[in-house]
């Protein structure tokens, strides 16, 4: 059993009674290290608020319960100052005797959230992703005690630093480690709290506006040659993202047995992407649908795979090694130069290859259908972010069919020949 402390200014609704209503709440006992019990007093009850060191010199707040100052203790809603203290040790460490755990933190909800993306072969990366961005203040807050508010603030911090879409995906990856530790969460205290979230880190609008970068054929080329003469390595995975159009992601998870070199029509067996909304995500990324290649790619393949097992990945760094599964992490300085050398804006990354590999084959007039199954993809997606740049970039065809000025009475079109 915990040691009861004491502080005589807080420690009966008579003591209370005697401070001043102010909105900053008073000091009150310390309740072992880096944890301490605070009091706001308001006209009505008082409010117990807890005070907890985050581990790197930084400090949170929150209150949790209402003081017995008008009415009794019942336990849960409204606590006397030795309840409080029990609660407050429960809430910052877990300290009531080792019967129960310490409440989850937002770091722990993260590494959960890594080992479930891991054990479901889903990609790690969107739980390490939100650390580079959390306070320390916020990992190390329990998830039952956040706060919408100080969520809003987080979340709108971020629109200095990135598009309001990035935002948005980064806010969904928090959101996705926080559900599953509500789910996961016995005591059902941080289920309880599930509004602070889906409220503070609910999506920003107007972010989905497509803002695809669209490479003409020439500079594509230009793209891929430099990556080439920067690095041997990335320039064959940009000449195959260009060709393919497929995801970074998936083409690193490539076999040398997925390589069909046929002398005049080659093709690669490509690994589906975990995305779609599909719950059972592993069995999706096994599988493989076929995309047609050149041959002149097809040749560079098959020199770079060269007494390399039909198992092993078809596409290594210049080291030897596998991409990480993050390759743009890996690759994104050189790819920055690469966009500087053909005069491309600041925006373009290795994406713009598959952006640009959707749109010709649009404006090359395949069906919608193929060109989303060629892409693993849907229909209603290439509608929806690719529609503005089919126009932008299809005016002669566009033209074609627009009503003409009526002729003067006096001129005679031409026939055909």
């Amino acid at each position: 059993m915990a040691r009861k402390v004491r502080h005589s200014a807080l420690e009966s609704p008579t003591a209370r009674s005697k401070l001043q209503i102010r909105r900053r709440p008073y000091n009150g006992p310390s309740l072992g290290r880096g944890v301490a019990l605070l009091y706001r007093r308001n006209k009505t009850n008082g409010t117990w608020v807890l005070k907890s060191s985050d581990g790197h010199g930084a400090y949170w707040t929150k209150a949790f319960a209402l003081a017995d100052d008008f009415e009794d203790s019942d336990g849960k809603r409204v606590l006397s100052f030795h309840q409080a203290q029990d609660a407050a040790r429960k809430l910052a460490r877990g300290e009531d005797g080792g019967t129960e755990a310490a409440p989850l933190s937002v770091d722990a909800a993260l590494k959960a959230y890594r080992s479930d993306l891991e054990a479901r072969q889903a990609n790690a990366y969107n739980a390490l992703w939100p650390r580079l961005h959390l306070t320390s203040v916020l990992l190390s807050k329990p998830v039952a005690l956040l706060g919408a508010d100080e969520l809003t603030k987080w979340r709108n911090g971020l629109l200095s630093k990135m598009a309001p879409s990035t935002v948005n995906r980064l806010c969904r990856c928090v959101c996705a480690a926080l559900e599953l530790a509500a789910q996961l969460d016995k005591t059902e205290r941080i289920a309880e709290n599930r509004s602070a979230w889906q409220i503070g880190l609910s999506a920003l609008p107007d972010a989905g506006k497509a803002r695809n970068v669209i490479l003409t054929d020439r500079k594509v080329r230009e793209f891929v040659a430099e990556a080439y003469g920067l690095d041997a390595s990335l320039g064959l995975l940009s000449d195959v993202l260009a060709i393919t159009g497929a995801r970074p992601s998936q083409v690193i998870r490539l076999l040398v047995a997925d390589l069909h070199d046929h002398p005049t029509k080659p093709k690669l067996s490509m690994p589906r992407s975990g995305k779609g909304g599909s719950k059972n995500r592993a069995a999706r990324r096994v599988e493989r649908f076929s995309v047609p290649i050149t041959p002149a790619l097809a040749v560079k393949l098959r020199e770079a795979t060269k007494g390399r097992a039909d198992d092993a990945p078809l596409l290594l760094q210049s080291d030897g090694t596998r991409w990480p599964d993050n390759p743009g992490q890996t690759y994104h300085r050189q790819i920055d130069k690469v966009v500087k050398a053909i005069g491309a804006g600041p925006e373009t990354t290795a994406y713009a290859l598959r952006h640009s590999s959707i749109v010709r084959r649009l404006l090359q007039r395949a069906p919608v259908r193929l060109v989303a199954a060629l892409h693993d993809t849907s229909v209603k997606m290439i509608e929806m972010h690719y529609s503005r740049y089919i126009t932008e970039h299809a005016d002669d065809h566009a033209r074609i069919g627009l009503l003409q000025d009526e002729l003067p009475d006096n001129v005679t079109p031409m026939r055909a020949a």
